[in-house]
């Protein structure tokens, strides 16, 4: 056994030696810009990339040209939240999302409140679950978002994803997602779950860094956002920059092997979990578990050490 044993794959994952096989021919052979339409270069890495599109819409119930790529989640969550706030000013300025959000979904919306918007954060319960009645009761007729992760990157609590977007839907609210740490790990599929919006990132897929994706759903309803960067109006006008094509073909790769082995994954995963805890708690006194024992990511597992400070256990155990 190798030590320091990492246990942070909420984080970032290495990654997978199949995806850098993969993602190599791409530095240094087929090194052509997507973007560069006027010759054989661009041609051939646009081919690829827009596969890889098709392959990453695939896997979460999507089209290829729902795909907009980015540098990572957090940009997703930003083009996402501040999007759609500007697309849809006129129709109102209130925005519905949690308190523990990702910063990456937080920041936006309290950036967003200085600016005049409203934002609402829903009551937790101490699963770190949301009220859904709580959620109807809270949509107005100028809320135009509601954005509640997938599952929580501490404490690993599911949402509800297809009951959070029945109410949306029937209250004709938009609907994002922070699918960070779900996609590749358990069963997504934005048509059946209603959902409008949905960011991703490669790295926590045993993907490379710096490549990331947002859904955006394009009818029924179509959702229409202003973008936050500009110039040379790629991705459909949403985000300009040249694509990262090793790291768009990496995420695809990574993807794929994700889903192939997502059940086996998720129940080896869950048996470890499972394992884990059950040594921990036989052995010590004043364990407690964080997030809902059953509705949970199946790589995590979150503990408090009763009378321990966390960060000292952290540096003692590193």
């Amino acid at each position: 056994m190798k030590l320091p044993i990492y246990l942070d794959y909420n984080a970032t994952t290495p990654v997978d030696p199949k995806v850098v096989e993969t993602m190599m021919p791409f530095f240094t052979e087929s090194f052509g810009n997507a973007a560069s339409r006027n010759h054989s270069f661009g041609w051939q890495v646009e081919k690829v990339v827009e596969d890889a599109r098709e392959s990453i819409g695939k896997a979460i119930g999507a089209g290829g040209k729902e795909i907009v790529f980015t540098s990572g989640a957090t940009e997703s969550n930003n083009l996402a939240i501040l999007g759609v706030a500007n697309f849809y000013q006129k129709k109102g300025k209130h925005i519905i999302t949690s308190p523990i959000e990702h910063k990456a979904v937080i920041d936006p919306c309290y950036a967003l409140e200085q600016k005049g918007y409203e934002i609402t954060f829903l009551n937790m319960d101490k699963n770190g679950c949301i009220d859904l009645n709580q959620l109807a009761d809270s949509i107005r007729d100028d809320t135009i978002l509601v954005s509640l992760m997938a599952g929580n990157n501490e404490i690993g609590t599911l949402n509800p994803l297809k009951e959070i977007g029945e109410i949306t839907r029937e209250k004709g609210v938009l609907f994002h997602t922070d699918a960070t740490q779900a996609v590749g790990k358990i069963p997504i599929d934005v048509e059946e779950m209603k959902i409008d919006l949905l960011s991703m990132t490669a790295h926590k897929m045993y993907g490379p860094k710096g490549i990331g994706a947002l859904y955006v759903r394009r009818k029924k309803p179509r959702v229409r956002l202003s973008p936050i960067m500009f110039g040379g109006g790629h991705e459909r006008g949403m985000r300009s920059g040249t694509l990262n094509v090793t790291g768009i073909v990496g995420f695809a790769k990574a993807l794929e092997l994700s889903m192939d082995e997502m059940a086996s994954e998720a129940e080896r995963l869950t048996g470890l979990r499972q394992r884990l805890f059950e040594r921990l708690t036989s052995e010590l006194d004043y364990i407690f578990l964080n997030g809902h024992p059953t509705e949970r990511l199946p790589n995590n597992l979150n503990l408090s050490f009763g009378y321990v400070e966390g960060e000292s256990l952290m540096m003692g155990v590193s």
